[in-house]
């Protein structure tokens, strides 16, 4: 039986090319925090994105949102809460976490990539951490019930939210810098800082992140997830690794955005080609190769280790950080 599945964090389009009828592929009893905007979209943009994704999931029998913790894990649907990437959508008012947490956001990490008013982004060279405004930011995530989120951040600001924290934090779609050097993947330091607070750190199946962005290279990206996974169990504890795919349902539109921006994201981003992602069925396991649960359970992983990665460190986690 495959083990319950806790997607942190997964894309679909910013727009209206958007469909909730998508997320479709991935396995009734699923979870999935899905973005609803980083930092080009601002607080009209993003709750009239989220607004939509709410009234085509309520109309769609395949998905329940999961306004609770008791709507998660139901078999026969796919529960769906939704995150922001970066506190620019927030319009610089705090009382706006609240407003987005009643419908439905339950993850905001301050930074996207380059530095704001809440603090410094992964990509930045002069790194200076939370600003007053970022812990002050933290403080209220942590009030409302809401993950604080260190991915795409710096990684003094990542260590900044672990300080500022009352309540665990996450790392909802990042790998380990230890294993493959990319500014997105996050130092041991980080890690520790992230676990020392009682957190979690979701694995991306991204290529560029994980060393293995070819088009032909599928089954290796799925490998390098179990490494990354195997990594932080041996680092921080098995209870402290999760996952959280990144996967793109806007894979056309964020390549296109890589072309024409690249100064948005650096050559790190940019040199290694169009990205490449594990898809959700490769999660679970799909018919034509190995899936992360099939390969983590070949290196090793009892039944009760895959199901605390693939769903149940997230959800022990989020009944501390919730309020409902």
């Amino acid at each position: 039986m495959s083990p319950f599945l806790w997607d942190q964090h997964c894309c679909l389009p910013l727009s209206a090319a958007a469909r909730i009828a998508d997320l479709a592929r991935y396995p009734a009893g699923s979870y999935l925090s899905v973005n609803v905007g980083y930092s080009r979209q601002s607080t009209t943009d993003c709750l009239a994105l989220l607004r939509r994704f709410r009234s085509e999931a309520l109309a769609d029998s395949r998905f329940r949102l999961a306004g609770t913790l008791e709507d998660i894990g139901r078999p026969d649907t796919i529960a769906l809460a939704f995150d922001l990437e970066d506190a620019g959508p927030l319009g610089g008012d705090l009382g706006n976490v609240a407003r987005f947490y009643d419908l439905g956001v339950r993850s905001l990490l301050p930074t996207y990539n380059h530095a704001n008013a809440a603090g410094c982004g992964c990509l930045d060279a002069d790194d200076t951490g939370l600003t007053r405004y970022g812990r002050d930011l933290i403080g209220t995530l942590n009030e409302v019930g809401m993950f604080a989120d260190g991915s795409h951040c710096s990684r003094l600001t990542g260590l900044d939210i672990a300080d500022s924290s009352t309540a665990p934090m996450i790392y909802s779609h990042s790998n380990f810098a230890a294993l493959w050097d990319h500014p997105r993947n996050i130092t041991d330091e980080q890690a520790r800082a992230c676990a020392a607070t009682g957190g979690v750190i979701g694995i991306n199946g991204v290529g560029i992140f994980l060393g293995c962005n070819a088009a032909d290279e599928r089954g290796e990206r799925i490998v390098a997830m179990a490494r990354h996974i195997e990594y932080g169990a041996e680092l921080v504890g098995i209870e402290h690794v999760g996952v959280g795919s990144d996967y793109s349902f806007d894979a056309e539109d964020f390549n296109a955005e890589l072309r024409q921006n690249p100064e948005a994201f650096s050559e790190s981003y940019t040199r290694w080609g169009p990205l490449q992602w594990v898809p959700p069925e490769d999660l679970i396991g799909a018919a034509d190769l190995p899936g992360l649960d099939e390969v983590l359970a070949g290196r090793g992983f009892s039944a009760a280790d895959r199901a605390a990665v693939f769903g149940e460190n997230f959800r022990r986690v989020a009944r501390r950080v919730r309020q409902g």
